[in-house]
């Protein structure tokens, strides 16, 4: 309950400004800092050479193959997924990549199947399936290209789910994955509309989402990667004060250095001390404000709580350099206090929320984005078309060398009965 009202009061002035703006501007919500037409067409993917197969008759392959304790080829496992046709069939594929990545031939799974495996969830209203292989990658290999995450991301944004557009975004982050530009736009739109939605945290989703606004604001050098930074860092701050480091950084892409508050502070410096026109959103100081009071707050309470009784001494050892960094707390909120009369006299606080920063950056952006992107899926499935075409010819040698060795074993045997 504790942690649920601190979230929430976490979120209230990012919430709050993220309200008005959308209030004020009917074009705020248009779809055009979403990807266009263009970008998520299928025309391309439909067109690309297909193989028709009988699903049952794959099926059945591929279970005798398993019941002998013999690999099935990655062929095989792209065939059943390229002739999916229904939703029901995407059930039976999400069966077959399982099997198939805990087979000896799990490493072989093809990027177009992975792709395609996405497209079809797409199309055939199995968005939960995708996702779902997807946070659970290590069980069905599912590893998306750029372009990939991007459609499925975009798919979500655009149907209004950003709790799971933001577990993509999650997915992004744990493989460190930010490196078009296109998908840090879609990536920040999504978190900043989560943001929006004021949703109820727990501490590990503090934690992902602080993490995703770390990394992805890392890769852009303005003022929407400036502010994410700030709240990224602060967000992993709260997460360390209140359950030490370990809880930070395990399992994820992060530093395990102490002091994730006192980094948020060094982005506020960097701030002051740049040349140009980057700032910091006021909103999102305002949420590092709640953050510090809030912390404040819970470390006022932890001192009574301990007093109850031995019993709250005996949960867990005290880890002393956890302990060290939480006495740091009071000169954070000072320094804070002070680095943000600083920013506001310089001129360095935004009056747009972080979401309106986002929206704009992608409208002014984004177009000019996609073109690169698009150019590179258009050469990505000619290779894959050749690679697929290659794997056929060299399946079809096998084959017939197979069945040559098997004539010659039984003229063989033939002549040496005769």
């Amino acid at each position: 309950m504790v942690q649920s009202k601190m979230a929430a009061s976490v979120l209230k002035q990012c919430v709050t400004a993220a309200v008005k703006v959308k209030a004020l501007s009917p074009s705020f919500t248009a779809r055009r800092w979403l990807l266009s037409a263009a970008y998520t067409d299928t025309k391309l993917w439909e067109e690309s050479e297909k193989d028709p197969q009988n699903l049952a008759m794959l099926a059945n392959l591929m279970d005798r193959t398993y019941d002998r304790n013999f690999p099935v080829s990655s062929l095989t496992i792209s065939r059943f997924v390229d002739n999916i046709s229904s939703r029901e069939e995407v059930d039976q594929a999400e069966y077959y990549l399982y099997k198939f990545r805990h087979s000896p031939n799990c490493w072989y799974l093809r990027d177009w199947t992975v792709h395609t495996w996405i497209r079809q969830c797409l199309k055939y209203g199995a968005r939960d399936k995708a996702l779902h292989t997807l946070k659970n990658k290590t069980q069905y290999g599912i590893f998306p290209d750029d372009f990939t995450f991007n459609l499925l991301l975009d798919s979500y944004i655009k149907d209004g789910d950003f709790k799971s557009a933001c577990s993509v975004v999650e997915e992004l982050m744990l493989q460190e994955a930010f490196d078009l530009p296109s998908t840090q736009i879609l990536s920040l739109n999504a978190l900043g509309c989560f943001l929006a939605t004021k949703p109820q945290l727990s501490v590990s989703e503090e934690r992902a989402l602080g993490a995703s606004l770390l990394i992805c604001g890392l890769k852009q050098d303005n003022t929407v990667g400036f502010s994410a930074q700030l709240l990224g860092n602060a967000l992993l701050g709260k997460v360390e004060m209140l359950k030490g480091i370990h809880a930070v950084f395990k399992g994820m892409p992060l530093s395990w250095v102490r002091g994730y508050l006192g980094r948020a502070l060094a982005v506020m410096e960097r701030v002051s001390a740049a040349s140009g026109d980057i700032r910091l959103s006021k909103d999102t100081l305002d949420c590092v404000s709640d953050v510090l009071q809030d912390l404040s707050a819970a470390s006022d309470s932890s001192g009574d709580e301990e007093s109850d009784g031995e019993e709250s001494k005996k949960e867990e050892a005290v880890d002393e350099e956890d302990e060290a960094e939480k006495a740091n707390l009071p000169h954070y909120v000072s320094r804070f206090k002070e680095l943000s009369s600083q920013l506001e006299s310089q001129g360095k606080v935004d009056p747009a929320s972080f979401q309106a920063l986002v929206a704009t950056m992608a409208q002014q952006n984004l177009a000019s984005a996609e073109k690169p992107d698009i150019e590179q899926y258009q050469s990505r499935l000619k290779a894959w078309e050749a690679e697929k075409r290659f794997l056929i010819q060299r399946e079809k040698e096998q084959k017939e060398k197979a069945e040559q060795e098997k004539r010659e074993r039984l003229a063989a045997r033939a002549a040496a009965q005769a």
